[in-house]
């Protein structure tokens, strides 16, 4: 019987959703990055760039688009996607529509670990800041897995204790900065999320990470649904919930320890992506993590045109872009959840 009235409600939430969407956002992508792949200090027409990926380009043009530019393009669509699916799966397990990996700590985690790199250790080779980045991530991930396991893994706890470590991580993020004032400038341009000087072995670090999860959240998708319900109707079904939150967690913490270790602390992706998403596809996950995906990966790549374009060849960092979009975003759903309360 609680299943049959599941199904129902599931049904009930699901709306119908033109399949246009999943033709006409791809399509948008593509046309964005061909755009935004011209636009910089240098700025080369779009059929220029056309010309580059067919091969009879410009010798100039082509060093431009293959070396700098698609590395660039190739990674905001990464960091994007995966920024975006870690929100919408935070968002489903802990059912708060405001939490996102920098709202519960994970990005700030591994921006304190940055922090410490950065400063003291600046001579370090390349590879120890993403590991280090990454690695912070995973910590506070399991400072908050020892915290909350004794009350089940519940939602309530779950954000409570990831906006705690949040600003404990932030507090220490700002005594460095007080206490290595000379040193800090390095750290702040990590700490706002830049594209800038993107690189192919970056990508490499994503891309795995990418190509695994995202399509192993895709799996879980129905037993997310089935979590949004409550955990005394999961438990109903037949559903270990402590197990699949848990793996939903790991899978959410280590799609954002990737992107935040390959272009740093960038925020408020995975709150507006999922939100965009959810409004065009409803809230079953088996559309709507797609949909988060793309609508991510848009998003950044967007925000970082924006950047280059606005006043070259002086570039605002992709972070400050998505800030500036985000920030009011939060307060306009900060707003709309106290007006439901």
């Amino acid at each position: 019987m609680i299943k049959d009235e599941v199904n129902k409600d599931i049904t009930r939430i699901k709306r119908i959703t033109p399949k246009w969407l999943f033709i006409i956002l791809p399509v948008a992508i593509i046309i964005f990055s061909i755009i935004s792949t011209g636009i910089g200090a240098v700025f080369i027409h779009p059929l220029d760039v056309l010309a580059v990926l067919v091969g009879t380009g410009t010798e100039m043009d082509t060093i431009l688009v293959e070396k700098y530019r698609i590395p660039r393009i190739v990674l905001a669509l990464l960091v994007g996607a995966g920024l975006s699916v870690s929100g919408t799966i935070l968002q489903g397990i802990i059912r708060n529509p405001l939490a996102s990996p920098d709202v519960i700590g994970i990005t700030k985690g591994a921006g304190l670990a940055a922090v410490v790199v950065i400063i003291l250790f600046p001579n370090s080779p390349t590879f120890v800041l993403p590991l280090a980045a990454f690695s912070g991530a995973l910590i506070i991930a399991l400072i908050l897995y020892l915290l909350v396991y004794k009350q089940g893994m519940q939602p309530t706890t779950l954000a409570l204790g990831g906006v705690a470590l949040g600003a404990l991580c932030n507090a220490g993020i700002q005594y460095f900065m007080i206490k290595f004032p000379l040193e800090i400038n390095a750290a702040l341009i990590w700490l706002t999320g830049s594209l800038w000087s993107s690189r192919w072995e970056q990508i490499y670090g994503v891309f795995p990470w990418i190509i695994i999860l995202l399509p192993l959240s895709m799996i879980l998708a129905t037993k997310l649904d089935i979590l949004n319900f409550g955990d005394d109707v999961a438990i109903g079904l037949g559903l270990g919930v402590v197990r699949v939150r848990l793996l939903l967690l790991f899978i959410a913490v280590a799609l954002a320890a990737a992107c935040v270790a390959a272009i740093g602390s960038i925020g408020f992706v995975g709150l507006i992506a999922p939100h965009v998403a959810r409004k065009l596809v409803g809230a079953k996950h088996k559309l709507l993590i797609p949909m988060s995906a793309m609508t991510g990966s848009l998003l950044v790549v967007v925000a970082d045109s924006i950047g280059r374009g606005l006043i070259p060849p002086k570039e605002i960092p992709v972070g400050i872009v998505v800030a500036v979009i985000g920030a009011p975003y939060f307060l306009y759903l900060l707003r709309k959840e106290s007006k439901n309360l």
